[in-house]
């Protein structure tokens, strides 16, 4: 989901730079979203695996 966010941001960078401001904007939304949900469910499963007292994977 992070490569999705990031994939979005250099669209919305490309976009820019072309002279699209709307879907430049549009994309910026969308990279934050999904940011924000990505951050939203590492913090869920960190929870939850500390919770269970598993090792983190390496």
């Amino acid at each position: 989901m992070l490569g999705w966010a990031i994939t979005c941001l250099i669209l919305a960078l490309i976009a820019a730079v072309l002279g699209f401001g709307g879907l430049a904007g549009t994309f910026v939304g969308i990279a934050e979203i999904l940011f924000f949900v990505f951050i939203v469910l590492f913090a869920i499963t960190a929870i939850v695996g500390a919770i269970r007292g598993r090792q983190p994977r390496l």
